[in-house]
């Protein structure tokens, strides 16, 4: 397994790969992407092999500057505005593609929209910018199982399916970025993320609301009925625990109890994760899916999940959650 430390010398290789046409796992702020040529046809047909992603679920093209993105995709005046605001950051926008645009088509899944991001991780900037041309990156995992939020996870998940691992340590958010589509006259969130609904509203001067899109033919990556899922049952919103559960709380896990006699905090530390303890939703986005895959045993019967405020970040958080339940 070709998994390096993401110094200038294994960026320029891996450069190289992706150049002649090879799939590279790199960091962002939001999860490990699975970065190919988004240019070369064959280098994204790939990425859907390797993920065993169906191709009707697009890709997001990342780009190292903004100015880069208007080559490939309409930018109007509420694009230009959220950009100047939120990129370099885990903001994705859906927009038209321009006339001629060298994304293949694949990327797009056929339709005549393109999802672009500029992220905010410098050795994601560094590879692009080394390469000469956007690269698509879903997250570096198996489809529909636990995104990958460090170099470990995506070995794990995808071993020697990959040409190379960029390991920089733990992905910052920890959660795939805000997915706003503004190809029509109304932008909507198709995907929540660490950018909010309030914080887009503020820029753009106007109402900006949630919908799921249609799961059949998405717009945006993460819209499949069931996705982010680990291997054994995930129930949400639990109050207390089943015998044989593993928990996976919020905030205070004093008084969750065990049906039949007991407490959660008397389990073993193998079968307990707390994803804040000081209830900090940030803290709690960025420890969701490393610690859904350590609870993710085959000894465990299930994963119950303390209630997580639907507030905030904790959209997002629980958009992931849903899916990972389905």
């Amino acid at each position: 397994m070709n998994l390096v430390s993401a110094t200038d010398e294994n960026i320029a290789r891996a450069a190289e790969v992706l150049k002649s046409g090879g799939v590279v796992a790199m960091p962002t702020e939001t999860v490990y992407g699975l970065a190919g040529n988004a240019f070369d046809g064959k280098a994204v047909a790939k990425i859907f092999e390797v993920k065993g992603r169906p191709q009707f679920n697009p890709l997001i093209t990342h780009f190292a500057e903004i100015a880069d993105v208007a080559l490939c995709a309409e930018m109007n005046e509420k694009a230009l505005a959220l950009a100047q605001k939120f990129w370099p950051g885990p903001l994705t926008i859906i927009l038209p593609r321009v006339k001629n645009c060298k994304v293949s088509e694949l990327a797009s899944a056929g339709l005549e929209t393109i999802a672009v991001r500029v992220p905010n991780h410098p050795v994601a900037r560094k590879l692009i910018k080394a390469c000469g041309f956007p690269l698509v990156a879903p997250s570096a995992n198996l489809s529909g199982s636990v995104s990958p939020t460090s170099p470990a996870h995506v070995a794990e998940s995808l071993g020697n399916k990959v040409d190379m691992i960029l390991a920089a340590g733990a992905s910052s958010v920890g959660l795939e970025s805000t997915v706003i589509d503004l190809s029509e006259d109304k932008p909507i969130i198709l995907r929540p993320g660490a950018v909010m609904a309030e914080d887009i509203a503020q820029i753009l001067d106007e109402e900006v609301s949630y919908e799921s899109g249609d799961a059949l033919r998405p717009k945006s990556p993460g819209l499949l009925l069931k996705h982010y899922a680990p291997k054994i049952p995930l129930r949400l919103n639990a109050i207390d625990l089943q015998p044989g559960e593993a928990v996976l709380g919020f905030h205070s896990m004093k008084f969750m109890g065990i049906r039949g006699g007991g407490a959660a905090m008397s389990l073993p530390e193998s079968m307990r994760r707390n994803l804040s303890e000081e209830g900090d939703l940030h803290q709690a986005a960025a420890n969701l899916f490393a610690y859904l895959r350590e609870l993710d045993r085959p000894e465990h019967k299930g994963i119950a999940v303390m209630p997580i405020p639907d507030t905030g970040l904790g959209i997002a958080i629980n958009d992931r959650l849903k899916r990972a339940a389905s």
